[in-house]
């Protein structure tokens, strides 16, 4: 038990990093309150306080739930699209962090030519990419399921 909590931890801390990195507040919510019930689940099962299990087992659905809510969203199952902004509560356009930085993604960052527009805001382009970053979002809620189970 105590291992497979070691790589829940991991494996969260991990998409965290991934997620507070892309500005995707849903995520990054989900990811700390797993953090905080993984210890009370592994804390529960230490010291046997039942609540902590019970609580542990119900988050866990609740996890197994969001993962498997996050895969239909980057696969855009029934209706749901990935160019929305709902993994940040509608605050900002930032995207996964994926998005630009896959592995053998090449970005270019393209400023605007015309005049007015302000300096800061730019068009990234993106080529190149091994996988797309939809796949990548996919795997880690995959692996959190994996887990999970």
């Amino acid at each position: 038990m105590f291992c497979l909590c070691v790589f829940l931890q991991l494996a969260a801390l991990e998409r965290q990093i991934f997620d507070f990195l892309g500005f995707q507040w849903a995520p990054i919510l989900g990811n700390f309150l797993q953090i905080i019930v993984v210890i009370l689940g592994l804390f529960g099962t230490i010291q046997f306080r039942p609540r902590y299990i019970v609580v542990y087992t119900v988050w866990t659905a609740l996890w197994v739930t969001w993962n498997v809510f996050i895969i239909c969203f980057y696969l855009e199952v029934g209706g749901l699209s990935k160019e929305t902004d709902l993994m940040t509560f509608n605050i900002s356009m930032h995207r996964s962090w994926w998005r630009e930085h896959g592995p053998g993604c090449i970005r270019r960052v393209v400023r605007p030519s015309t005049p007015g527009i302000l300096e800061d805001y730019s068009y990234v382009s993106v080529t190149g990419c091994i996988i797309d970053f939809q796949y990548l979002e996919v795997i880690h809620s995959a692996i959190q399921i994996l887990l999970s189970v």
